[in-house]
């Protein structure tokens, strides 16, 4: 079973590991492209740009799929988070236009891949409803249908909405599609290798350096050396401009049993803030309703009442006979509501990032590794403008971006004043961790169900945030940028690239 960056197992983890590989990296060899990360947009990029005739290597720090590859719910979409009626406030009627297209576009590219390799992931196209339950959820809805239709989207106002929740308006949008996330990446992998491409999981990159036109790149392993360096990372290492420009989240989810057969054959969506989310899959002759939502800021709220409004939510609706999955997963929200795709603001020359992919990973991800490949092939792509992580708008994201850094700004003060005065370890629960003071220092502190105490500095590695505890993925999760440490401290997702640092509990 493939492991991911949380405690909760998803789904799609009992999937064996679906490629094989005994390449091995030469490290001498300048590749044309060094991909770190093993997720949709990674993965995409390197066989688009392996096909195109480059020499790729991809360099995973755990296995692929480990981050939130491993933890979406695998919609795949040609209408977003974003709706058409905000990309045409803040952006314009074409821009609308632009993000329409490439929906539509990256969904076909998809299934050309599917097809051409005869990657076999439980693909299936899907209509979609997106439906309101009150007036002012119809308001909303009825000028997002008007521009979803203006944009070029094929919608229409529809009286069902496939799941048993009562709706004032529904609106369907036909040909959307789904698929099992984890056989995808996996064959995209072994086309890859197939193509002459390199693959090294474990290697996590610690440490960059641009030299002479060349980025060389430090594991604890080995050190790689390419002309192009893409982070399909979400966030990128270090400080840099994007990290105050996207918010970190996290979603949760329930993979359900039900005591009939009313599970939906769509993806739904309802217009709650935040929203739930719908979809049957099957797995082995078996179905699952596929229920998500609870969405809140990463290190902030409680993911444990998190799971318990969602598992209420479901038994009001459905007859419920077990939940044999639930799992969260972590998204970045851009300040502006579109993806940041291309090249890193104020970085070193040839250095792409994807990142801002709100709910929409599985679109966007595919999406980010064609523009990636084209940039880097010197092919124009039609979204590499609006899309730029360069851009600046000063109306659209302008409020978002204002109170997503006042929140980090917070936390590098107030987190720093508010530490729980415990003077005694003995006052932690067994299988729980707290921020404690202990001799006027802060200390993470984990007690497993034992009594062995785990005692780390909290401040995170990335920005110097203070790191809270996550009950349920058993985690260290940093509040300002997304950055997540296990409970012995080692990186398991986001900016970060060092671990936090461990205290031997002699010398406390």
């Amino acid at each position: 079973m493939s492991e991911r960056d949380s405690k909760t197992k998803s789904l799609w983890q009992e999937l064996p590991l679906g490629w094989q590989t005994t390449n091995a990296a030469v490290e001498d060899a300048v590749y044309d492209a060094l991909i770190v990360g093993g997720g949709i947009t990674g993965l995409t990029t390197a066989v688009l740009l392996q096909k195109a005739g480059k020499k790729c290597i991809l360099a995973e720090g755990k296995n692929l799929g480990y981050g939130t590859t491993g933890g979406t719910t695998a919609h795949i979409n040609t209408f977003f988070d974003a709706s058409y009626k905000d990309i045409e406030k803040d952006f314009g009627e074409e821009a609308a236009k632009l993000i329409a297209a490439a929906g539509m576009e990256t969904l076909s590219m998809i299934k050309n891949l599917i097809d051409t390799y005869s990657i076999d992931c439980d693909f299936e196209y899907k209509d979609a409803y997106l439906y309101a339950e009150n007036d002012r959820e119809v308001k909303d809805l009825t000028e997002i249908l008007a521009s979803s239709r203006k944009a070029g989207i094929n919608a229409v106002e529809i009286r069902e909405n496939k799941v048993p929740v009562p709706f004032e308006l529904s609106v369907l949008y036909t040909e959307q599609g789904q698929f099992h996330p984890l056989k995808y990446i996996y064959q995209l992998a072994a086309v890859f290798v197939k193509a002459g491409g390199i693959i090294l999981e474990n290697t996590f990159i610690r440490k960059t350096e641009f030299k002479d036109g060349v980025h060389l790149a430090e594991s604890d392993r080995v050190t790689l050396k390419a002309f192009n360096l893409v982070y399909a990372t979400h966030l990128p290492p270090g400080i840099n401009l994007v990290d105050f420009r996207c918010a970190p989240y996290r979603s949760y989810v329930l993979a359900i049993k039900l005591k009939n057969e009313d599970y939906p054959d769509a993806l739904v969506y309802d217009m709650q803030e935040p929203y739930h989310y719908f979809r049957t899959h099957e797995i082995n002759g078996e179905k699952y309703l596929l229920l998500g939502g609870e969405d809140h800021k990463t290190g902030h709220d409680d993911p444990e009442k998190a799971f318990e409004n969602l598992i209420s939510y479901a038994k009001k609706y459905y007859h419920v006979a077990s939940i044999a999955y639930q799992w969260s997963a972590q998204f970045y929200v851009s300040a502006d509501g579109l993806p940041y795709i291309g090249l890193l603001p104020g970085g070193d020359d040839q250095v792409y990032i994807a990142t801002g992919y709100n709910g929409n990973g599985m679109t966007f991800g595919s999406l980010a590794g064609k523009m990636i490949s084209d940039q880097i092939l010197g092919i124009t792509n039609p979204y590499a403008e609006l899309l730029n992580p360069s851009r600046i708008k000063p109306i659209a994201g302008f409020e978002e971006f204002v109170s997503e850094n006042a929140d980090v700004a917070y936390h590098f003060i107030a987190d720093r004043l508010s530490a729980s005065a415990i003077e005694s370890f003995q006052e932690v629960m067994p299988g729980t961790g707290q921020i404690v003071k202990y001799k006027d220092e802060k200390l993470a502190i984990y007690k497993d169900m034992d009594g062995v105490v785990t005692a780390l500095n909290p401040v995170c590695t990335h920005a110097k945030c203070i790191v809270n505890f996550n009950p349920v993925e058993k985690s260290w999760d940093c509040p300002c940028h997304g950055g997540r440490y296990s409970i012995s401290g080692e990186v398991l997702t986001g900016p970060p690239r060092k671990n936090l640092h461990r205290i031997p509990i002699s010398d406390l």
